[in-house]
């Protein structure tokens, strides 16, 4: 399914007070290579961050990324998540050192 435009400021409202925990209240709009829509980046730490997409359904889809030097390794995807659970997803994305999201599986 494609993707739409977004509106940071909406997705940063939808996330809610959880963005203090995510990333301190930092947030990015990115334009997604080769598109013409933009993303919305938490930075986490460690090279992780939070990238939420506004999919043509109005649904959304977070993924955990981990980025190092100029290459981004997925570390799980969480699609269909309604604008109400966008928060918490977007946090257990977030908790990348002891938190399973979509198909990664944090190593013990």
């Amino acid at each position: 399914m494609s993707q739409r435009e977004i509106d940071p400021q909406v997705t940063v409202r939808q996330v809610g007070a959880n963005i203090l925990a995510i990333s301190g209240g930092r947030w990015l709009r990115t334009l997604v290579p080769g598109e013409h829509y933009v993303d919305v980046l938490l930075p986490v730490g460690q090279g992780y961050r939070v990238r939420i997409s506004l999919r043509a359904d109005d649904t959304y889809t977070v993924t955990r990324e981990m980025k190092r030097g100029d290459k981004v390794f997925v570390k799980g995807v969480q699609e269909n998540v309604y604008c109400d659970e966008l928060g918490e997803v977007a946090y257990y994305a977030s908790c990348y050192r002891n938190v399973d999201f979509g198909d990664h599986k944090v190593s013990s």
